[in-house]
């Protein structure tokens, strides 16, 4: 009872500090709190639950070295003109009336060959989102339709550290799952980009105010080497090397390109890497081309890292397990799916981190699926299937909260548009739901009969 007074009492405060636009590090320590408070009250001493806490914490450091990269890429690709290269051209080649429906699929595309939403949405997204507000397009709109297509490669793509752990998780073979996911994820994927071609045509791209080629171009030297940067990381990715080795030498190569193409100063580029690319005040474009820096990481970093610690103390005090006898009630497919989904969303709302989330659902629901037909394959394509895609609908996990940050958008104004996060489950429920009841039908037949 304790423990669902505690999840009722964490949701709750999470749910009210992001209602009131507060930075949800705040709430994540309070909610903390309210668990290690559990965890004493149920016998363990305050000395090993702040000893968990800690070693739970510690794991957040390898975390980190992607945001640090995530910050660096963006400044740098902003000082080299990479990101207003790839919004030039962008403008001057993408059909402006099916501007929605191409940054789902460009997204979707550079997810699948980098392996990582944050990678995705930290350079081709910002772009993005760039032309989308310049171009008088709902940034809610844009946003969603980024995110989910920056899910589609973090779900599928054989170099996606998620992928590899949940094949690491469940002991299946990782290309097995990726086909398993493809199969499942098809109805929903066609779907998104029917609704994205919809919305498109209603929310066209319009550059009539500012004239934002020229600016860039009086701001900018443009031509292809600006692209550089960006075609050397999915030159890379093909490659397979490790996307965090990567995006450094992107960083690199962008730096120097700042200095000797762009004409800056190696400090100016040194700065926009740590604290964010800014133009001058008097520039018309100074409140668009902005952002990135190894600085506007702080915050998600921090959300990480309690986040982390909460885990520490839920892994070290097995506090979910008595759940585990509720969960294997589930019988056949369209009850292990629901029972994941469910499981998914409160393991992502409470550990505010999509891993935290995969690792969790998994511990909970893996004798569950000891007598599903496929056994560990079914839980491995069911957890990509809802762990990996609902906990980007949660505001505070750093699942949305990262890309939200990074694009500088509404933390909950791109929920609706996400098309993909939420059709992926909701389809794949409806076509358990039919088969349930069609095999209830035919074994009533056969009785029958």
């Amino acid at each position: 009872m304790d423990l669902v007074l505690g999840m009722i009492a964490a949701i709750g405060v999470l749910v009210a500090f992001i209602l009131r636009g507060a930075f949800v590090g705040y709430p994540l320590v309070l909610c903390l709190l309210i668990f290690a408070f559990i965890a004493w009250e149920r016998g363990f001493r305050l000395r090993d639950v702040v000893r968990m806490a800690f070693t739970g914490a510690r794991k957040a450091f390898v975390v980190l070295k992607i945001f640090i990269l995530i910050g660096a890429i963006t400044g740098a690709w902003m000082a080299s003109g990479t990101v207003p290269g790839i919004v030039y051209y962008g403008m001057k080649y993408m059909n402006p009336h099916y501007f929605i429906l191409y940054a789902f699929v460009v997204s979707s595309a550079v997810s699948f060959l980098l392996g990582t939403s944050l990678g995705t949405v930290s350079t081709v997204g910002v772009a993005l989102m760039l032309m989308a507000k310049n171009g008088n397009i709902n940034a809610n709109i844009a946003a969603g339709a980024i995110i989910a297509g920056a899910y589609f490669g973090d779900r599928c793509s054989p170099m996606s550290s998620s992928a590899n752990l949940v094949a690491n998780l469940t002991e299946t073979n990782l290309y097995t799952n990726i086909r398993n996911m493809f199969k499942s994820a098809a109805p929903a994927f066609v779907l998104s980009l029917v609704l994205y071609y919809i919305i498109s045509l209603r929310c066209p791209l319009s550059f009539v105010v500012g004239r934002l080629d020229a600016e860039l171009l009086n701001i900018f030297r443009i031509n292809g080497l600006v692209l550089v940067p960006a075609l050397l990381v999915l030159l890379l990715a093909l490659l397979r090397l490790d996307i965090k080795l990567a995006m450094l030498l992107s960083v690199l190569v962008a730096a120097g390109i700042g200095v000797l193409f762009q004409q800056q100063h190696l400090s100016e580029v040194v700065r926009d890497i740590v604290l964010g690319f800014r133009l001058d005040k008097a520039s018309p474009l100074r409140s668009i081309v902005q952002g990135g820096g190894i600085i506007s990481m702080l915050k998600p970093s921090f959300v990480v890292f309690v986040s982390c610690a909460m885990a520490g103390i839920f892994e070290g005090t097995r506090m979910f397990g008595s759940i585990e006898a509720i969960l294997l009630r589930a019988k056949g497919r369209f009850a292990l799916f629901s029972y994941t989904a469910l499981v998914s969303l409160v393991t992502a709302a409470l550990g505010s981190n999509q891993s935290i989330s995969l690792v969790l659902t998994d511990q909970l629901m893996k004798k569950s699926y000891a007598s599903s037909e496929k056994g560990n394959y079914d839980l491995a394509v069911d957890l990509e299937n809802t762990g990996e895609v609902l906990a980007a609908l949660i505001p505070w996990n750093l699942a949305a909260l990262v890309p939200t940050v990074t694009m500088k958008v509404s933390s909950v104004g791109f929920l609706p548009y996400a098309l993909y996060l939420y059709l992926l489950p909701l389809t794949l429920m409806m076509y358990f739901a039919v088969r349930s009841v069609r095999e209830a039908r035919a074994a009533h037949t056969e009785k029958v009969g």
